[in-house]
């Protein structure tokens, strides 16, 4: 997309300001839990990352999106995002309001937060209640070098208590993604270390399984049974280990293609009684897509045909899951 295109467009679905936020339908806290955690049905809801959708506005995101059978947006509200933290008065607004005219409930976001005394973060959040949003994913954290790994954990765990309050305040929940590599919570063991400050009401895990198989291997069902209290959202997606350089990497591919059991985690979530909203990510090579390019090598209609064929098989696989 031109970039004359995307500004024109930004300016057009952007004009909303904060005190149009009244004009947008608005959900309570209790309906949105029941809508979007109902673990006696057998339905599941599926959100698509928006961030695979940036060479998209707000309209053309949002129709393609429900016309391929999504049930709404995890919409990245971060640097380089579809909605800018410093804009979030002005775009956010413009960004639900696309997606309630095509039917696309407000549920998710992913974000950067997790300081819960800076003021652009405590703005998004405020925005993003008023509109409707229930759960966000907060930023990722790193231990640092030259601490004991346990005195980071407990200060952590003071920081998501201080985020948690103001979470409830605000009928939100923050969730931690479990992410591989130098990250906390890349060992799912330490998570409920941090989490256990709270009162995992307002803050928990986004469970993320293709992460948890990277670091775990074999054991991730052991891991996946100890943050199981605290899973709030879950993310998908697939990989399989491929040598680059002589050097063994993870490398991500649609749904089914690759490492991860889906039969098997569907029926241990299912024994778990965990039914959570999904944010679906596709980080295989879409011509850009994947990782949020606003111009991309591939056609449209391949990158949406790679959409649907992933949520397809989420959604089959769910159901044969026993």
């Amino acid at each position: 997309m031109q970039e004359s295109k995307k500004v024109m467009s930004r300016r057009k679905f952007t004009k909303l300001s904060a005190a149009a936020l009244t004009s947008l339908p608005l959900w309570s806290f209790n309906d949105n839990f029941q809508h979007n955690s109902a673990k006696n049905s057998k339905e599941i809801e599926v959100y698509l990352f928006s961030k695979h959708l940036q060479f998209l506005d707000y309209e053309e995101m949002s129709a393609v999106t429900a016309q391929m059978g999504f049930d709404g947006l995890d919409l990245t509200v971060r640097p380089k995002g579809h909605v800018l933290p410093e804009r979030v008065t002005e775009d956010l607004p413009a960004a639900v309001n696309a997606m309630t005219a095509h039917g696309l409930r407000p549920a998710m976001l992913t974000t950067n937060v997790w300081d819960s005394t800076n003021t652009i973060n405590i703005s998004l959040l405020e925005t993003a209640s008023n509109l409707g949003f229930q759960y966000y994913r907060t930023g990722w954290l790193k231990y640092p070098k030259h601490k004991k790994i346990s005195d980071s954990q407990s200060i952590f765990g003071e920081e998501a208590k201080d985020l948690e309050t103001l979470n409830k305040k605000l009928n939100l929940i923050g969730c931690y993604q479990n992410h591989a590599g130098n990250h906390v919570g890349a060992p799912i063991w330490d998570l409920p270390k941090i989490l256990a400050h709270t009162d995992n009401k307002n803050i928990g895990c986004q469970y993320d399984i293709r992460h948890a198989v990277v670091e775990g291997g074999q054991s991730w069902e052991l891991g996946l049974e100890v943050i199981r209290p605290f899973i709030k959202t879950i993310v998908i997606k697939d990989f399989i280990w491929k040598k680059q350089n002589g050097v063994w990497k993870p490398f991500n591919v649609p749904l089914g293609q690759g490492m991860v059991d889906f039969k098997k985690y569907f029926s241990i979530l299912k024994q778990y009684q965990i039914n959570v909203p999904i944010s679906l990510h596709l980080e295989y090579d879409l011509g850009g897509a994947e990782h949020g390019d606003s111009e991309i090598s591939m056609s449209k209609n391949e990158v949406f045909d790679f959409m649907k064929a992933d949520l397809k098989y989420l959604r089959e696989t769910w159901k044969q899951a026993k």
